[in-house]
């Protein structure tokens, strides 16, 4: 049995946050950020009393209605997120309460960048065991929380946004998630992409607001190199381990950090412009939530049919990083 994507949907919160915008905050100008990377503007979750729930809890209700089935259908519920509302209760507990879905289990999964293709990965077992029928898998963050907008190299990537989607088990096997690598490595990227505050090693005092350790600290040279080679080798490996040529594959939809990362991951794969995927421009790097809002647009604007081959790829924080080839059903 292999898991299917039945239904998709996104979020993304209505203010905007634009390069002119930045230009107030600290010594920058659209055409330096546009050309290092690709970005225009994105999305600002601004009310206070709106976290990553909030934004899930959209996502949720919108996949349930164009599903048409009730919250009490949903045998799982896993959040990918970074910055949950808080440390517990968990995102899904608490998405779990907005919509109802009381006979379901809820956990979140926390692989930054990568969270919604480790946590579509882990559904789609499950689903191929036959344990759960439909579950909902989401990825989303507020990363406006997290972010220093004094920090030029950082408050310039990334926004807010959420994604999601419902799994089910596919019609047949040549359908669904047909292939999937997961990586990750420690050793390196303990040093080059975290937030040192907030956590049992540096619980939250007076010293580590003042030191600013509650914000996202990113080495972006060296983050950018493992990126681009992680990416494009794991994309390449996809498409290796299932005889995928360029011509085979509809669209790559790869984890949207920086228009360059994108392009050398498609220029490695040797996929033609069209068939690649972006929306940096418009939403900045929102971690969990890029790949399942691209799936959501792709499948709005009906540019998906059935046997459609996708290949997602992702890199994030841990460092982390994967890929998985989708036969669309």
């Amino acid at each position: 049995m292999k898991a299917a994507i039945t239904t998709t949907a996104k979020y993304l919160p209505e203010s905007i946050l634009s390069n002119h915008d930045l230009e107030l905050l600290f010594e920058t100008n659209d055409e330096w950020i546009r050309t290092r990377t690709g970005i225009s503007e994105r999305r600002i979750l601004k009310d206070k009393d709106k976290a990553t729930s909030y934004m899930c809890g959209e996502v949720a209700r919108q996949l349930l209605e164009k599903r048409q089935i009730g919250a009490d259908e949903i045998d799982l519920i896993i959040i990918a997120t970074m910055t949950p509302d808080m440390l517990f209760p968990s995102t899904a507990c608490l998405v779990q309460s907005i919509i109802g879905a009381s006979k379901a289990w809820a956990f979140d999964l926390n692989a930054a960048c990568s969270g919604f293709i480790f946590a579509l990965n882990t559904a789609s077992r499950f689903i191929e065991c036959g344990v759960h029928k439909k579950i909902m898998v989401i990825g989303a963050d507020k990363m406006s929380s997290v972010i220093d907008y004094t920090d030029r190299s950082t408050a310039i990537l990334f926004g807010d946004g959420a994604g999601g989607v419902i799994l089910e088990p596919a019609k047949d096997e040549s359908y669904g998630i047909l292939d999937s690598r997961m990586y990750s490595d420690g050793e390196n990227g303990k040093h080059h992409l975290l937030m040192t505050g907030g956590g049992s090693l540096n619980p939250a005092s007076h010293e580590t607001v003042d030191k600013r350790m509650h914000y996202i600290y990113q080495d972006g040279r060296q983050v950018f190199k493992s990126a681009v080679i992680s990416m494009a080798e794991v994309a390449a490996e996809i498409m290796s381990r299932n005889n995928l040529t360029a011509e085979d594959v509809d669209y790559l939809v790869p984890h949207q950090a920086n228009q360059r990362i994108i392009n050398a991951t498609a220029e490695r794969m040797g996929i033609d412009e069209a068939k690649v995927v972006s929306n940096v421009a418009r939403y900045g790097n929102t971690t969990a939530g890029t790949i399942p809002i691209c799936l959501a647009e792709l499948d709005e604007q009906q540019k998906l049919h059935t046997g459609s081959n996708l290949v997602l790829v992702s890199f994030g924080a841990g460092y982390t990083w994967g890929g998985i080839y989708i036969k669309w059903q």
